[in-house]
């Protein structure tokens, strides 16, 4: 005798029967598109491409040869040959952008080889451009802390606290610096009130208004930025940078906060930092805005992946793709450090 609907012989309700289920066997099964490899490519939501990236580098005055950054392994400190080589590098990786920061031979209480139009960016930046500039997008870090003696993002006032407004000041003639050397987008990452609006003055001002700003809208006062201090040799000699940087302990409405009045500013794009443990300021951000939005996965991030693999406790490679595809970002930026082997992100 036939099942209802089924084949004969086999009884109703049984799986394959074409009739009603029996209990307990559910209709809708989310494993189906996970079973291969294929199937799990072509429901994706994330598709990480080199384009997608900007890599961090680092150019320090005065060295005759790159120098490793102990605490981030495959990270150097370049020297402008060698940061050239990298550039190189990375644009036949198709990697999207670099970003530049810059270690001086002399530092001083005004950071003054920041906007020097012979400073180590300055002049990192001219040879990048020159050979490279129509191939990727030049980025440079706009701060001070590289180029302070004493390690803080601005100008001190006599207590020690920094002067939010002569900071600007310094910012503004830093861009213009900068624009003037090939900066395609310069990124103010100093947490000053009022940076973008200062900058995009400047900019406009000296004739370079088709100069973007990437703005560090919402940076946290993070630990994890340790191993980048070492990069760029710039830690504080006193006190940290919790008067300027974003609190960790507040709500998200105060990262939208600091976006919104960026934006308003004429940021052309915008930055949580870091990544990893703030994903939920980076999707309440994606939300918020109608502009490419950057996840800056920092050094501590980077370091502690590496130590993790150097001694076998993760699977490298594996780990490295997750980070970097957890949160979809479409359209928006990710700032991702070359190491030996893969792609993963750095930080200040």
């Amino acid at each position: 005798m036939s099942g209802i609907g089924g084949r004969p012989g086999q009884e109703p309700g049984t799986p394959g029967s074409g009739s009603v289920r029996a209990p307990g066997f559910p209709v809708s099964r989310p494993r189906r598109l996970r079973r291969t490899p294929a199937l799990r490519r072509l429901v994706s939501d994330v598709r990480l491409h080199p384009a997608d990236l900007i890599l961090p580098l680092f150019v320090k005055e005065g060295i005759s040869e790159p120098a490793p950054v102990a605490s981030m392994p495959g990270v150097v400190q370049h020297t402008v040959e060698s940061l050239a080589k990298a550039a190189y590098e990375a644009v036949d990786a198709g990697v999207g952008g670099l970003v530049l920061f810059g270690i001086p031979a002399v530092k001083d209480a005004a950071g003054s080889a920041a906007d020097d139009p012979d400073g180590i960016v300055q002049v990192a930046l001219r040879r990048l451009a020159a050979e490279v500039g129509d191939s990727t997008v030049l980025v440079t870090d706009l701060c001070l802390d590289e180029y302070t003696d004493h390690g803080h993002c601005g100008v001190l006032l006599p207590d020690g606290s920094v002067d939010n407004d002569a900071t600007l000041m310094r910012y503004a003639s830093i861009a213009a610096a900068q624009a003037e050397a090939g900066a395609q987008v310069v990124a103010p990452s100093g947490m000053m009130d009022g940076q973008v609006g200062a900058i995009r003055s400047a900019l406009d001002a000296a004739g370079h208004s088709d100069v973007a700003i990437l703005a560090y809208s919402a940076k946290y006062a993070s630990a994890f930025y340790g191993p980048f201090r070492d990069a760029a040799e710039c830690a504080p000699q006193f006190g940290d940078r919790s008067a300027y940087q974003q609190d960790p302990a507040r709500s998200v409405g105060d990262a939208l906060r600091e976006v919104a009045l960026d934006v308003a500013e004429g940021a052309d794009a915008v930055m949580v930092k870091p990544a990893l443990a703030y994903l939920d300021v980076v999707a309440a951000v994606r939300a918020a805005v109608d502009l490419p939005v950057a996840a800056y996965q920092v050094s501590g991030e980077y370091a502690m992946v590496e130590a993790a693999a150097a001694r076998g406790w993760i699977d490298r490679d594996r780990i490295i793709g997750e980070t970097l595809t957890v949160a979809p970002l479409s359209p928006g930026l990710r700032l991702g450090n070359s190491s030996a082997t893969g792609l993963i992100t750095d930080d200040d």
